[in-house]
């Protein structure tokens, strides 16, 4: 029996809306791309949003061309790449946004060919413009569906809670907190810990929203900074490895300062989405000049950081919100995209050196809510399939992933208090497994099984039933 499990950087109704999705994980070619596309237009009439999900470059031969795209389906598409930083869509869904040839010459948001047309590839800001209209009508009964979908296949996998953002999504922010509301409560325990996307905190703000504070609270302010490895939209100091780019910087200093004192004019503060070391830099140093609250900030993925970078986190008490399991993802490609450099990849064991505390997370939808593939990752730097090790000086112990999970956890949303621990008078949260993670064969991780999962005191899952 161990503390409760609690993912901490999840996107959970994003999460129960990938289960209702057609996914590309498995394609390797473009024509089995294409197949999964060509699958879901037949449930269409031609008009709705045609959807496929989680697609990587890294694993197809190439991608389908706009024309092949408008072959498919008339109807405007999204397909989001994996990092859910990039999509692809058609001549339909360019439209749907206003996008043409002629008024997209110069932004670097929207792809082109090598010819200079355009190729259905949108990039963070217009990535977002697209997915959101694409999901501004769905339903409340949906939202709902996608909450208790999500919850149900956490607590199955042991999770007893999450810190989730979710709230700047399918359309007004109401829907998607009402959906939780709806859901959890004292006949459906579950642990929500909400961070609030900067695009939708003043207006909750402004509004006076509201939650439970028992099942449901508020968290910080969530702040993207740049993209991801995977688009070459994560800001870098120097460029990626035979290109021109350093990735895209989504704000300006003078637009982070704004949203950084919004945030601390409601004592508020803020988790940062920064993948590159130069976004890693902008989010230091304006840190640097507000005050600090009691609310934790919080640095999110902590993918590429240098020594020095870790040493001034440290000195602002700033948490890392760390995803292990991205490393397995983003391994090898990803260090013949990005070279030898002065920050490191992943450095999650040079964190706890310096200091730094430590939560874990998937970002799930982005890779699996599994537990026991996040402590694998963490432990052994390889993949399941591999004997090869991902800078092995990296690695974590058991205790350090099992830590992370539960007290960095707690420690990450300001819980640590009550939350994380099995001790008198904190939460009685447990995931109780048929496995010793502390001790057992380094591949019996991966087979672990959980048996129950308790939160509040109630059993939430039990696998004999």
């Amino acid at each position: 029996m161990y503390p409760g499990f609690v993912d901490s950087h999840i996107h959970l109704v994003g999460y129960g809306e990938l289960l209702s999705k057609a996914v590309a994980s498995h394609c390797t070619t473009v024509e089995q791309f294409k197949d999964v596309i060509k699958k879901e237009a037949t449930k269409l009439s031609g008009k709705e949003w045609l959807f496929v999900d989680l697609w990587d470059e890294n694993q197809l031969d190439r991608l389908p061309t706009l024309s092949e795209l408008d072959a498919l389906y008339g109807g405007p598409m999204v397909l989001r790449r994996v990092c859910r930083h990039v999509c692809l869509t058609n001549h339909t869904g360019l439209a749907a946004i206003g996008i043409t040839a002629s008024n997209s010459v110069e932004d670097e948001q929207v792809g082109h060919d090598e010819t200079g047309q355009l190729n259905g590839l949108l990039y963070e800001n217009k990535n977002d413009l697209l997915v959101n209209e694409a999901t501004k009508n769905v339903t409340d009964e949906q939202l709902v569906q996608y909450v208790e979908n999500a919850i149900q296949h956490l607590t199955a996998s042991g999770i007893t809670g999450v810190h989730s953002e979710d709230l700047g999504y399918f359309g007004q922010y109401t829907k998607s907190l009402q959906a939780y509301k709806k859901v959890i409560g004292e006949e459906k325990p579950f642990r929500a810990h909400l961070l609030r996307n900067h695009r939708v905190f003043q207006q909750m703000m402004e509004d006076g929203a509201s939650v439970d504070g028992k099942y449901i609270e508020f968290g910080a302010m969530k702040l993207f900074a740049d993209g991801s490895f995977g688009g070459n939209t994560a800001w870098l100091k120097e460029a990626y490895v035979g290109t021109q780019t350093t990735g895209i910087a989504l704000h300006t200093d003078e637009q982070f300062a704004q949203w950084l004192q919004l945030a601390r004019k409601y004592d508020s503060g803020i988790a940062v989405h920064a993948i590159g070391d130069a976004a890693v830099d902008q989010f230091i140093r304006h840190l640097e000049r507000v005050p600090p609250v009691a609310m934790r900030d919080r640095y999110i993925h902590g993918s590429l950081c240098s020594t020095e970078q870790m040493k001034a986190l440290k000195k602002l008490h700033v948490i890392v919100d760390a995803q292990p399991a991205f490393l397995l993802s983003d391994m090898p490609w990803l260090q013949e995209k990005l070279g030898k450099r002065e920050a490191r990849l992943y450095p999650w064991k040079t964190f706890l050196n310096e200091g730094l505390v430590l939560g874990a997370g998937t970002d799930a939808p982005i890779e699996s809510i599994s537990p026991f593939e996040t402590i694998w990752a963490g432990v052994t730097r390889k993949k399941p399939s591999s004997q090869v090790v991902f800078d092995a000086s990296e690695r974590l112990t058991r205790y350090e992933m099992v830590h992370m999970y539960t007290v960095g956890s707690a420690y990450t949303g300001n819980q640590e208090l009550y939350r994380g621990k099995i001790q008198k008078d904190f939460d009685a949260d447990f995931t109780i497994v048929d496995t010793d993670l502390l001790c057992c064969e380094e591949a019996a991780i991966l087979k672990a099984n959980v048996l129950q999962t308790v939160i509040d005191g109630k059993v939430v899952y039990d696998s004999s039933l």
